[in-house]
Parts: structure tokens; sequence; C-alpha cells
């Protein structure tokens, strides 16, 4: 039997399971893409704050330097994210500078929070807290994704 544009029903038959087929494999392609996409953003991310921590870290640790030291207890890490991006004293400026690490806090990428201040979708462990459990404290010595998913490489996102 031929329709309007002489196709059989058979060949649009054909056409419209090729076209799912097409589809059904496409999907999972797309949705691997996405994940590597977010994996390789989360990567960055963590790259970027935790260089600013250490970054924060090496000038607090020069003596006589130019972050100004409070309490003998003060492990030298930053008290907050934000303090990255808001910049401390330069203790040695006479114009009384800033010194920044970030000139913004990246959003976690896995975190399904868009109403909440960026600092606030990352996990933070401080200097004393242990590896193994990190818990926020007095300073940050580090951050991790929230997220509960496994990246492609079977490591837990909370573990990069």
């Amino acid at each position: 039997m031929m329709h309007a544009r002489g196709f059989t029903l058979l060949e649009l038959l054909v056409t419209v399971v090729i076209v799912g087929l097409l589809a059904t494999i496409a999907l999972p392609m797309t949705e691997l893409s996405v994940q590597r996409s977010k994996e390789q953003e989360l990567h960055r991310d963590l790259r970027e704050i935790r260089s600013a921590i250490d970054a924060y870290k090496k000038m607090w640790d020069v003596p006589n330097g130019p972050i100004q030291k409070e309490g003998l207890d003060n492990s030298g890490y930053p008290k907050t994210l934000n303090v990255l991006v808001e910049g401390v004293e330069d203790s040695k400026s006479p114009t009384h500078r800033k010194i920044y690490f970030l000139r913004r806090i990246p959003r976690d990428p896995f975190s399904r929070d868009t109403t909440s201040p960026a600092a606030d979708t990352w996990g933070k462990r401080s200097y004393k807290s242990p590896p193994d459990d990190p818990q926020e404290g007095d300073d940050v010595y580090d951050v991790y994704t929230l997220s509960k998913g496994v990246g492609l490489n079977g490591v837990p996102y909370r573990e990069w």
C-alpha cells in the first residue's frame, strides 16, 4: 500500500524503528558526556580552591609576612572560604591594600542547591579533622564535594 509521498507502510515502520534505536543509543552517550563534563569541572574547581588555600597558608607561614598572625593556636589556614575572595589586609602595605586569593568561589558542579552561596555547596574539612571523617572547624584546610555519586573512574566524588 502506497502513502502520500510514495513510502510504503513497511518503509515508514522501518524508519521509525531505526530512529528509535538511534535515540536509545544517543541518550546514554549524552548522559555520559554530561557526567564527564561535570567531573572535569569538579576537578578544575577543587584544584582552584585548594591552590588558593595553599597560597594563603604559604603567605601566612612567612615569618613577619604580610598576613597578621592572631593567636597561638591558629593553624594558618583561612577561617572561611569567603576570606579567599574578600582578601586579607597586607600588614606590610602602608596603604592597607588587600591580598586576594580567588576572584570568586566556584559552585560545586554536582550540587543541586542553586539558592545557597557557592561556599555553602562544598564540604569543608578543618586542619584538626581526620581525613577519613572530614569535619568543619575553626579553619578550612580542604574542600570536597557533598555529592554521594561515584565517578566514571569508580572513585566516589567525595574522595577526589
